[in-house]
């Protein structure tokens, strides 16, 4: 089973050689990893060339996917140039942040995963955060849901999926799709992450209104999108973000935005977020 791993970068320097080093000391060697730097300003692409000149399965190529750091696009663009200058000779394609400690078993342990369930689609652990010298488990995780900063895709289900979209909720759609395509998501609380930078520490203003045209591209409707935004402010401390979401999604509806999952997909999605629901008052 051979893995790929693609990790976009962006002024990653002061974090990127923990993440390299993780991985090159994992149990099971990754077969590709390739880092996209896309427009640093820092020492980011001299980090990684001195892992390259010690591990082969490292290389390092560069990218301008936008100079706006928006969450979504410009990961996911970035990714996307990564991909595309691997060969399609993989079982398993990753797609990594540029600040993350992984356990030393990290691989391996996803690789059983993926072998002993043929139906399991994606797979991955889960983030930490470090709070007064101790790690704890990101406020944001969902047990049921893998952070975009550690994702893990088989081959198939990645093609069933049609990749990755360059759109703020990529790592909600995909598991999503999967799931219209009968796939599996395995989290796996044992998997513990070490997170370096919160996410979205380095989003521009004008972030505010992309989870809201999310919910929107997903069509939720307003039901749904109104549930969800209270619940992900409250995840994040503050509820006044549930009215930036909510108008996000308002901006979105008006525009009438090219949403990113067909009909039946958007039906399916739905009866997925009201079953989930229901489940959790019953």
């Amino acid at each position: 089973m051979k893995f790929y791993i693609v990790i976009p970068a962006h002024n990653e320097a002061e974090f990127i050689g923990y993440t390299l080093k993780s991985l090159s000391e994992q149990t099971l060697k990754p077969d590709k990893i390739v880092v996209v730097d896309d427009q640093s300003s820092d020492n980011t692409a001299e980090v990684v060339k001195n892992f390259a000149e010690k591990f082969h399965f490292i290389s390092l190529v560069s990218t301008a996917s936008s100079e706006a750091h928006l969450p979504g696009s410009k990961v996911i663009n970035a990714f996307n140039f990564g991909l595309g200058q691997l060969d399609g000779d993989f079982n398993i394609i990753c797609k990594f942040d540029a600040d993350l400690i992984f356990p030393e078993n990290y691989l391996e342990t996803i690789k059983k995963h993926f072998e002993e369930d043929p139906k399991v689609g994606m797979a991955g652990g889960f983030c930490h955060l470090e709070k007064n010298g101790n790690w704890k488990l990101e406020s944001l995780t969902n047990k049921d849901h893998i952070r975009g900063a550690l994702k893990a895709y088989r081959k198939t289900c990645f093609e069933d999926i049609g990749g990755l979209k360059p759109s703020m909720g990529w790592d909600t759609v995909d598991e999503l799709l999967a799931q219209y395509h009968g796939w599996k998501i395995k989290t796996d609380p044992s998997l513990a992450v070490k997170h370096l930078r919160p996410t979205g520490f380095t989003y521009n203003k004008a972030a505010k209104w992309k989870q809201g045209e999310a919910f929107y591209k997903l069509r939720y409707g307003w039901f749904i999108t109104g549930i969800a935004s209270v619940k992900l402010a409250m995840k994040k401390g503050d509820l006044k973000l549930a009215l930036d979401y909510l108008n996000g999604f308002r901006r979105a509806k008006a525009s009438k935005m090219p949403y990113l999952v067909g009909k039946k997909e958007g039906a399916f999605i739905r009866r997925l977020r009201y079953k989930k629901m229901l489940s959790k008052i019953f």
